[in-house]
């Protein structure tokens, strides 16, 4: 079978599409793999240890962009959907799949052009505008929460989770201690300037994070520098990195996780039964990223912090409590473990199987 995945932009939606692909190619090893990504500088990043086969699309974002930039990416949709039928064709497709962005319209459109299936994934409690849009040519859309169903035709729905890569569902994660030795701080694939600012600050107002947590930052390749220069005046030792591609071995390695609330960061925290203090951003696309928290909140496995709430005092706030309450933390891991899902990439592919040959 030949399968194309519309794959570029964020981790959040390159990280499933490779989920995915390993477990087309687990299932079947002569699958031909193909991801179609924007050519991204951080998506070659993430994707360098891949065999799978990569194309780049000329495509741009449309939306939260401003009238001209908006504009200019929408005229470039009809040569990006004509360039995805060439690349289809040339291919011979039997599936394609849109894992939300821009990316995904261009070669879904193509797709239905085409004849060829086509499926859709969407991992957040809220779907973007471009899996909206591309709802009624889908054949299925599968979903991570029930709360995105009544947004799509249920009879074409699935609720399977978020597709997770191996290193993730190798096994249950180890009973957390309580005690919180090691943070991890992440902002998702492009870093989060506001969390890593109320680090910063936290690190000023207490001497607990300085001298008996161990910190590691992913701070996105903007504000490396600043962060970095932070740490370094604050006299603290902490990793601080532009970006983290041995997620699975540093997550597992942390106690406590502090984060935006991507979908499939929420996930990857539950496959590894981590508490977390989560940080929605706050401009995200119908706040789905808050939604997406309180889901995770409502199971008692985090404690949800608004943009307008965070400041370094209010963080350290939160970090003592959890600190002198270890039965606590102890509790919210065990509640974020249950949330796991590690079989959503097996039976989001059995299912595209199905389909294909179908059934």
């Amino acid at each position: 079978m030949n399968v194309v995945i519309a794959a570029g932009g964020t981790g959040g939606h390159v990280y499933p599409a490779v989920a995915l692909a390993e477990e087309f190619c687990r299932r079947d090893p002569m699958t031909v793999m193909t991801l179609v990504r924007t050519g991204k500088e951080l998506e070659d990043t993430m994707l360098r240890e891949t065999a799978f086969r990569l194309e780049t699309l000329s495509v741009q974002g449309v939306v939260g962009r401003g009238r001209w930039a908006s504009l200019c990416a929408l005229l470039l949709v009809p040569r990006a959907i004509i360039q995805a039928m060439h690349l289809l064709r040339s291919l011979c497709a039997d599936l394609v799949i849109g894992t939300g962005g821009y990316i995904s319209p261009p070669v879904v459109i193509a797709a239905w052009l085409l004849g060829i299936h086509r499926v859709l994934l969407e991992p957040n409690a809220v779907p973007g505008v471009a899996n909206r849009m591309l709802g009624p040519f889908a054949h299925r859309t599968f979903l991570s929460f029930n709360a995105a169903e009544p947004y799509f035709n249920r009879s074409k729905t699935r609720v399977v989770g978020t597709p997770l890569r191996k290193e993730f569902v190798t096994g249950p994660p180890e009973p957390a201690s309580g005690d919180i030795r090691t943070i991890l701080i992440i902002g998702g694939s492009q870093g989060a300037r506001a969390i890593n600012t109320a680090v910063i600050d936290a690190l000023a107002v207490s001497r607990t994070l300085c001298d008996h947590v161990m910190l590691i930052h992913q701070t996105g390749d903007e504000d490396y520098e600043r962060v970095h220069a932070a740490y370094a005046a604050a006299g603290v030792q902490a990793t601080v990195s532009r970006f983290l591609v041995d997620m699975s071995e540093v997550l597992h390695s942390a106690d406590l996780v502090i984060s935006r609330c991507g979908a499939l960061t929420l996930a990857e925290l539950a496959a590894c039964g981590k508490p977390a203090i989560l940080i929605p951003f706050p401009f995200a696309a119908h706040r789905h990223q808050e939604k997406n928290a309180r889901v995770v909140e409502a199971a008692g496995a985090a404690i949800v912090l608004t943009q307008d709430e965070l400041s370094g005092p209010r963080l350290v706030q939160e970090i003592e409590i959890l600190m002198t309450h270890p039965d606590h933390v102890k509790q919210m891991a065990a509640q974020s473990a249950a949330l796991r899902r590690t079989n959503s990439a097996e039976a989001m592919v059995q299912e595209c199987c199905r389909l294909v040959n179908g059934k």
